[in-house]
């Protein structure tokens, strides 16, 4: 800190809960141990009878001033709730004349975009991370938004900013708007064009950002309950004590702070869709309670005696390998098997081979359609290639949003390489090799080796032109025999 103290505000997350009742740190005590501030501005939106034991615990530990905010939101993920909520107390100490830094660790991924967003334009800040395998240390973004972002950026009004940043699919998504060439791609679609015709229950696997919801929304607008209700929520971002009432509702008094009757997913969704996604984050105890509900549409809401009887369209999402899951005890076999009766695995766009700059040129075309500003962005030869060469760990959500804040600080209508480099969040190298998966949560050596042989045999074939000689020379294999096998025992053409 340079010896200057200033105010660090934060979300409260589920792990600074956590903390106070395993009497550990978490990553806003973590932080306020490491480095010096002189008063903590503390956000909530948890209920009052779970933060107020924490912040009363959190005072026991420092000796700095902390004050805390309820900052309540219909969704963890609102982005523009959320902004609303941290522009209010940004702008407050900022009129107090008092430095700030931000804490990014504790909340949603759309908190913590949020924070990176005001914190790079309207209320210059430091940015913290905390986590048990690094400790606490500085958040350096690789990119001066205040500064490069003027040129697009200033017509834009706010909301138009909201509706340019937001992630979720358009509620009236089609097949159509699921842009493809790959075969596989293609084949999926075909798939779920023929589960949308059918009432049953589809679980969607993939990668965050590979376009599940898009899949979902698609889906429910080709049946004939297009015309009913489309229900999102996201499991994972519920508490685990509010899951019942999200789901099923609850009646007024049923328990502290339910001072009205709240209807929950499933009869918000009757006669329509209810998309559960993250639904491999669902605990045991609640996959037990949703059986019933699937196999005759009952359930009772918290507090209530009377049962209700809904219809609904199940469709489900998750990243999680639920075969994995049910072998290691954490998924209920009986539940899968209830839902997994049309599945589709969502690939990631690394394995999306001839997508990449369909989905960006398709991408600058559709953030244009939002706002004239981004009119007539193009990339550039070598943009394409700095797109192309890159994993897209965040799969289409990412190549998105990377678009979007290139073409925001563009200055003229082409997109350079630059734009692209300086867009991109790069990751520090860490003192350990980047590239491993957590050993401890399990994975298959065999599927990792099998993806690193496919990614470089491609890229040897697409540097070589697909010359077989020259390919296997690159890979280091005796013989282009040897390759072909490969490509055979792969499907790679």
């Amino acid at each position: 800190m340079n010896g200057q103290l200033t105010t660090l505000i934060s979300w409260i997350g589920a792990n600074d809960l956590k903390a106070k009742e395993t009497q550990t740190l978490g990553p806003i005590l973590s932080t306020l141990k490491a480095e010096s501030f002189d008063s903590v501005e503390l956000l909530y939106n948890y209920p009052e009878n779970r933060v107020k034991p924490y912040i009363e615990w959190l005072k026991t530990q420092i000796s700095i001033d902390v004050s805390s905010h309820s900052a309540s939101l219909s969704s963890p993920v609102h982005f523009g709730e959320i902004y609303q909520k941290a522009y209010q107390h940004l702008k407050r100490l900022q009129e107090s004349n008092k430095p700030t830094s931000i804490l990014l660790s504790p909340g949603t991924p759309a908190m913590q975009a949020v924070w990176i967003l005001l914190g790079k334009t309207r209320f210059p800040c430091e940015f913290y991370q905390s986590s048990i395998e690094e400790g606490v240390k500085r958040a350096d973004i690789p990119f001066n938004v205040s500064a490069e972002y003027i040129p697009a950026a200033t017509s834009l009004s706010t909301d138009k900013l909201h509706a340019l940043s937001g992630l979720e699919a358009p509620i009236d998504a089609a097949f159509d708007d699921i842009i493809t060439q790959n075969p596989f791609m293609l084949r999926l679609k075909q798939q779920a064009q023929i589960l949308a015709k059918r009432n049953i229950p589809v679980l969607i696997y993939g990668e965050t950002g590979t376009g599940k919801e898009l899949f979902a929304k698609a889906i429910h607008n080709t049946i004939s309950r297009k015309d009913g209700p489309l229900i999102v929520l996201n499991c994972g971002a519920i508490a685990p004590d509010l899951i019942d009432s999200e789901l099923f509702g609850h009646v007024k008094g049923a328990f502290t702070g339910a001072t009205s009757n709240r209807k929950g997913v499933f009869e918000q969704a009757d006669g329509g869709t209810l998309f559960l996604d993250e639904f491999g984050e669902l605990e045991p105890s609640v996959q037990v309670r949703l059986l019933r509900v699937l196999e005759d549409g009952s359930f009772i809401p918290v507090g209530a005696t009377a049962q209700k009887v809904v219809d609904i369209r199940l469709i489900a999402a998750t990243n999680r390998d639920l075969s994995t899951e049910i072998a290691e005890g954490r998924f209920r076999e009986d539940l899968f098997y209830r839902i997994a009766i049309g599945v589709l695995h969502l690939p990631p766009l690394r394995q999306r081979e001839g997508d990449l700059q369909l989905l960006a040129d398709s991408l600058l075309s559709a953030l244009a359609e939002q706002d004239e500003v981004l009119l007539g962005k193009k990339l550039s030869v070598d943009a394409r290639n700095i797109i192309i060469s890159q994993s897209w760990k965040g799969n289409v959500r990412e190549l998105r949003a990377t678009l979007l804040r290139a073409s925001l600080w563009s200055e003229g209508d082409e997109l350079t390489a630059t734009d692209i480099r300086q867009a991109l969040f790069s990751r520090e190298p860490s003192t350990s090799d980047e590239t491993m998966l957590d050993v401890s949560q399990g994975i298959d050596i065999n599927d990792i080796l099998t993806d690193i042989k496919v990614r470089y045999v491609k890229k040897a074939l697409e540097v070589s032109h697909g010359h077989k000689a020259q390919a296997a020379e690159l890979l280091g294999l005796k013989s282009h025999q040897v390759l072909s096998t490969w490509m055979q025992k792969y499907g790679i053409n």
